[in-house]
């Protein structure tokens, strides 16, 4: 779903779970971002809505879950797609559905090629990526990189299936 200030304490709740820092992939929280008034939450919304791309928040009985973002335009360095799944949730197929999903609005979009990265040490995520189609172009430092070819908007294609452990 996109977000939304109605999600304010279950957003809060994952964020707390998170722990400390900026690692909430998929969020697009940024270190000037305020988010412990509710006034600072608003605002970070409407940042988030406003900016380029397709952000969504990944919720399951009011429960926040994880976010993902779609970027609109190649950025080299993060790739077009950054998500994260709060630790309680992780290993339930959370990510695979989610990232399956905006991969079907990055086809609407017109997007054919779409990268993604993630930590060389992050087996979870790399697991994630390749359950979608994702080949791994190599590695570059502490990060893997993966591109995902999607079939032209109307034609069929293989993404994730629901319920994949991620």
């Amino acid at each position: 779903m996109e977000p939304s200030t109605d999600l304010y304490d279950a957003w809060r709740a994952a964020h707390r779970e998170w722990g400390p820092g900026l690692h909430e992939d998929g969020f697009g929280l940024e270190t000037t971002d305020e988010v412990d008034s509710v006034e600072g939450f608003a605002t970070w919304v409407a940042r988030v809505q406003s900016r380029g791309g397709t952000s969504r928040w990944i919720v399951e009985d009011g429960q926040v879950l994880g976010g993902i973002g779609l970027r609109h335009e190649l950025n080299e360095r993060t790739g077009h797609i950054g998500y994260g799944v709060r630790p309680s949730a992780r290993g339930r197929g959370v990510a695979s559905w989610a990232l399956g999903a905006i991969l079907v609005e990055a086809q609407a979009l017109g997007i054919g090629r779409v990268l993604l990265v993630c930590l060389a040490d992050n087996p979870g995520s790399a697991k994630t990526i390749e359950r979608n189609g994702g080949v791994l172009e190599g590695i570059r430092g502490p990060v893997r990189r993966y591109w995902i070819e999607l079939p032209a908007a109307g034609e069929s294609g293989v993404l994730a299936e629901e319920g994949a452990d991620s």
